[in-house]
């Protein structure tokens, strides 16, 4: 009896001490520690007070902006005005102490796997793609992120043509090179 009960005290004990899996691995919650490294480096940089309140009000208003996987974060949180829960106490409490960004995510982790399931889309490098090689959903998504919609395209030379009419104006560098070659 002695025994087993010496052997229930130690897995008890071996459950308490944090697994090697609950770490993050590289590209883990890569939207997580990505969206809080910069909320955590404005607040530094505009000199706000680290207190769960001014945080929580700082990461509401980062979230007003977020497009794509960060408006998604932002969702699961609950920064966005539609989001069903919120857990934004989470975030401010540890950042008020000043905890790493990345512990922060492993804790939301646990509480939502969702947030670290969110990747951002491999950028494409508009001055070496071929255009007319991509997908209509490409160059739809292209146009999507800077915030413009090509009304009337029917045919995919249509949002080709939008797209090098509008890369000079978000994408310069892209345009400058294509120009050269």
């Amino acid at each position: 009896m002695l025994c087993l009960t010496s052997l229930s005290v130690a897995l008890a004990a071996l459950a308490l001490v944090p697994s090697i899996s609950d770490a993050l691995k590289d590209g883990d919650c890569e939207v997580c520690v990505s969206f809080l490294g910069r909320l955590y480096q404005s607040l530094q940089d505009n000199n706000v007070k680290f207190t769960s309140t001014d945080i929580e009000k700082a990461l509401v208003e980062t979230c007003k902006d977020a497009k794509g996987k960060e408006n998604r974060f932002c969702y699961y949180i609950g920064g966005t005005n539609d989001a069903a829960t919120k857990i934004l106490n989470e975030i401010s409490k540890p950042l008020s102490y000043h905890s790493p960004v990345d512990k922060i995510c492993e804790k939301l982790k646990k509480k939502d796997s969702q947030i670290c399931e969110l990747k951002y889309d491999k950028q494409l490098d508009l001055s070496t793609v071929d255009l007319k090689k991509l997908k209509v959903k490409d160059l739809k998504k292209i146009l999507e992120e800077w915030g413009e919609s090509c009304k009337g395209c029917a045919e995919k030379s249509d949002f080709i043509r939008k797209i090098n009419e509008l890369m000079p104006k978000y994408a310069p560098n892209a345009a400058k090179a294509r120009r050269e070659l």
